[in-house]
């Protein structure tokens, strides 16, 4: 065991904070305190930027618990430049259009405006440019039409005709994509969802919500906080997003670790098919095994999603969130390890990020800080436990941080010590994606790998690349998901051609998958063969075809194009 007393350990930051505003912030206020042996470690910094020493004192302050400390961090995003809509991902600039695909005229543009009236016809080149744009802003379409349907009703007529026009159709949620997948390739008709955007019920016996697609993610988090409800999925887009582009791409987000998957929580749904035929599997039941569950060919997509039937969990009340310093990744994979027998039940996130992650963050996003002293650190670990037995979810969280100080897992550490500093550990982890946007071009990759060869890829990626580029590796941990950035100046085809194949090809020799929760959209297509076998990818072009005979519903897409042109 190392001594404590002669080396640089964890500190950890807990004090009694009674001047917090809990009814601000709407979040519970407990009372209960636990002991521990009292240890002092390291420094940090106070709200006002002055050091201050971090320190474990559980024998003499009582340790409290706050709700979850996650807030938004999305903006709307003003980024010059031009847009680069060739060269990223394999079939970016390859694709061509399928002939047999209409195109729009004024008799179209007549019919839509007599089921949505004039304003839910939009042609105004401004919105239209937003509307075309991914958010990353490597994709462009050239759509000349947005449709901003109410009903599902609508939607059904809109898909009805374009189906018999033989007009492509792009539905849009909030267009958080990365992957091109919520933007136009070439003049398809947009379908926006934001106009249905009602929560339709909420049980709070069973948790289960039912509400339209086009609901942001963040207010459905602050409806369900109202009822004393959470949502089981949470993305950094969660201001911009809407539910039905959550469930369309089958999000994963920061805690499936906890909840799993959208596929175990997506009770039910009601989709519009590519004919107009509006498919109502909207159930609220936990049991229906009468045949073929067929709301998972929605959940990342064949049709268009209009509602959703969600299962909730119940908000918790003893939530507490750790950002720690580990040497070298060995030591995040036994930290895991250890996190998942010494907390269990009520580890509820484990994500990690590397230093140039960090370094990153805090040279292009406002506001960031690292809580912990400047002295380099290769990986940062962010845990958070949710339980609702305060003592008992302490005991478990005190008896893991000391573990793993002993055992030397762990370099340095602080736990936060109210909702302000939650959220500044969180924002050094979701904020990575925006600040990539900022630094200048970024190739993406969401990769599912085991843990213990997640990070080789990211050590092989640097030195492939050299100085060229900057390699930044992150992701979820707990579930084994890897978020492969390469930072550029400007994007470059032979930056690219040293990234890919490789990156897929090193992905497909470990029995990885090349989207962990981004899905496929265009920039995959052509790629899906490196985690799909052929006869798989045949049968998902077999049901598209039944599904969508004509390809109008979101072409060119998660399919290759050799299946489908």
């Amino acid at each position: 065991m190392a001594n404590r007393n002669s080396r640089a350990t964890v500190g950890f930051l807990l004090r009694s904070f009674n001047q917090f505003s809990h009814r601000q912030r709407n979040i519970p206020l407990l009372n209960s305190a636990t002991q521990c042996s009292r240890f002092t470690l390291g420094t940090g910094f106070d709200e006002n930027g002055g050091e201050l020493q971090r320190k474990i004192v559980l024998g003499d302050h009582k340790v409290l618990s706050f709700g979850h400390p996650l807030k938004n961090f999305v903006e709307a995003r003003k980024w010059g430049g031009r847009i680069q809509h060739k060269s990223y991902g394999s079939m970016a600039g390859l694709v061509e259009r399928n002939p047999r695909l209409s195109e729009l005229n004024d008799d179209d543009v007549k019919y839509f405006e007599g089921i949505l009236g004039t304003k839910n016809v939009i042609r105004d080149e401004e919105k239209l440019i937003t509307a075309n744009t991914d958010w990353m802003h490597k994709y462009k379409g050239s759509s000349k039409l947005l449709l901003q349907p109410h009903t599902t009703d609508q939607v059904s007529q809109i898909l009805k005709y374009c189906n018999s026009r033989c007009l492509a159709v792009v539905p849009q949620g909030g267009n958080t994509g990365l992957v091109g997948g919520s933007v136009p390739v070439f003049d398809e008709v947009i379908v926006s969802l934001s106009s249905m955007n009602k929560i339709i019920s909420f049980d709070k016996v069973s948790g289960i919500l039912v509400c339209e697609a086009g609901c942001i993610l963040e207010n459905i988090m602050s409806f369900l906080d109202n009822e004393g409800f959470i949502m089981p999925l949470d993305l950094g887009a969660k201001g911009s997003c809407q539910i039905g582009g959550n469930v369309s791409t089958n999000a994963g987000g920061l805690r499936l670790v906890r909840y799993g998957s959208l596929h175990g929580n997506v009770l039910g749904v009601e989709a519009v098919m590519a004919d107009g035929t509006v498919l109502d599997m909207l159930k609220s039941l936990r049991k229906d095994n009468t045949g073929y569950d067929l709301k998972h060919l929605f959940i990342g997509s064949l049709g268009i999603v209009t509602k959703i039937s969600i299962l909730t969990p119940p908000k918790l009340s003893s939530v507490n969130v750790a950002f720690l310093a580990c040497k070298d990744y060995s030591s995040c994979q036994k930290l895991l390890q250890e996190a998942k027998r010494k907390l269990g039940e009520i580890l509820s996130a484990f994500e990690f990020l590397d230093h140039q992650s960090m370094n990153l963050v805090l040279n292009h996003l406002e506001g960031a800080r690292n809580p912990l002293p400047a002295s380099l650190h290769n990986f940062y670990v962010l845990i958070e436990t949710t339980g609702s037995d305060e003592s008992s979810d302490k005991q478990k969280l005190e008896a893991f941080l000391l573990g793993s100080m002993e055992n030397e897992l762990i370099s340095d550490g602080v736990l936060a010590q109210d909702i302000n500093q939650a959220s500044s550990f969180w924002l050094l982890r979701e904020g990575i994606s925006e600040a990539l946007m900022r630094a200048g071009a970024v190739y993406k990759y969401d990769l599912s790998i085991p843990i213990e060869h997640m990070y080789s890829l990211v050590e092989e990626m640097r030195s492939r690349l050299g100085n060229t580029a900057n390699v930044i590796g992150y992701g979820h941990l707990g579930d084994g998901n890897l978020h492969l950035n390469v930072s550029t100046p400007h994007y470059d085809d032979k930056i690219l051609s040293q990234i890919e194949p490789f990156v897929y090809e090193w992905t497909s020799k470990h029995r990885g998958s090349i989207s962990a929760e981004h899905g496929v959209g265009l920039m995959k297509a052509n790629e899906i063969f490196y985690s799909k076998s052929r006869e798989s990818v045949q049968v998902m072009a077999s049901i598209k075809n039944l599904l969508d005979p004509n390809h109008i519903l979101n072409p060119y897409k998660v399919l290759p194009h050799s299946l489908v042109s």
